[in-house]
């Protein structure tokens, strides 16, 4: 998407009727510039009305802004270094460019948290490289590099201590009844929610570069849907209500940072009880995919110390680890 398109549905957000003229001038272009810009918005989930006096954007979006997520993260603010932007590939690799030259950008101070939001990733992707399907503003993406001093061993559980923070933030907002999913997932009514998706880079023993990637349906239209190939949610159809984006974003960054501090001296065992609680395939019969092609049944137990899934199978408990395996809710 070009910058033009970003700057006119910026000024459309104010949900009113805009000339083709008005908008040419108001940012010194021709009005065949900003048809070029505003065509086949649809793609990406975007309403615009196109009338003969002009555009209107149907479903405005809420922008994510700098300035307001430092406003809501208060003291905390001082800890990060946040950037924002329209459009990126994917800020999982953003980052891990950064984490591969082993030093912070923009020479800021190394013990500042790196964060790269953006409105819209043309190559976002998820686990095994699947890709991760949103428009523009209908989802809260997001990735942050935490570096750690052990090597990339301790870090099996990471991805799950990740989903508690969604947990804990969107209680602390009052929705109720979200779930985990082993390993990555957050659901409710085992309608995919959000998913994290955890990158390393460094070395055997140690420091390690973490990127922990979040993705997480805000209000998506019916053309992303259509792109995805399972059942999906959003917060908006979830709760009732459209959320402050930025606020959320911001706890979001909070909950994840006192996680990230803990699991650094203790692993994930301290956050297990609390992920057993919340895991919705609890106790269940379930049919773990695995990636040589053979399938697993088995009932749920729990989880291991270090994030492994146990499984009680006819030839008793066996463990899987995270990062190889598919879990699906057994018919």
């Amino acid at each position: 998407m070009k910058p033009l398109t970003f700057s006119i549905l910026r000024l459309l957000c104010d949900g009113e009727l805009h000339s083709e003229t008005t908008i040419a001038q108001n940012f010194d272009v021709s009005r065949t510039d900003v048809s070029g810009a505003l065509c086949e918005l649809d793609k990406i989930g975007l309403a615009i009305l196109r009338e003969r006096d002009g555009y209107r954007l149907l479903d405005p979006v809420q922008w994510l802004k700098k300035d307001m997520i430092l406003k809501h993260l208060g003291v905390e603010a001082k800890n990060f270094h946040l950037e924002v932007f329209d459009t990126t590939k994917s800020t999982n690799t953003f980052l891990l460019q950064k984490a591969v030259k082993g030093t912070p950008p923009n020479n800021i101070s190394t013990d500042a948290i790196s964060v790269v939001a953006t409105e819209f990733q043309t190559n976002g992707y998820g686990r095994h490289g699947k890709k991760w399907h949103s428009g523009l503003g209908d989802c809260l993406t997001f990735s942050l590099m935490w570096r750690f001093q052990k090597g990339a061993h301790f870090l099996s559980g990471l991805s799950l201590a990740a989903g508690i923070a969604i947990i804990r933030t969107l209680e602390s907002l009052g929705i109720k009844n979200i779930a985990l999913k082993w390993p990555n997932d957050v659901m409710s009514n085992y309608q995919k929610l959000a998913g994290t998706l955890i990158e390393l880079r460094g070395n055997m023993l140690g420091p390690t570069y973490a990127v922990i990637g979040i993705g997480l349906n805000f209000k998506l239209s019916n053309k992303i849907k259509s792109f995805i190939d399972q059942n999906v949610t959003d917060l908006f159809s979830v709760s009732g209500k459209t959320l402050d984006r930025n606020k959320l974003m911001a706890g979001l960054l909070i909950n994840l940072v006192a996680i990230l501090k803990k699991f650094e001296d203790q692993g994930f065992k301290p956050f297990r009880n609390e992920w057993i609680y919340h895991h919705g395939f609890e106790n269940k019969l379930v049919t773990l995919h695995l990636p040589n092609g053979s399938v697993q049944n088995g009932i749920v137990q729990g989880a291991m110390n270090d994030g492994s899934l146990p499984l009680k199978t006819t030839e008793g408990i066996r463990c899987f680890s995270e990062g190889t395996i598919k879990l699906y809710k057994a018919k």
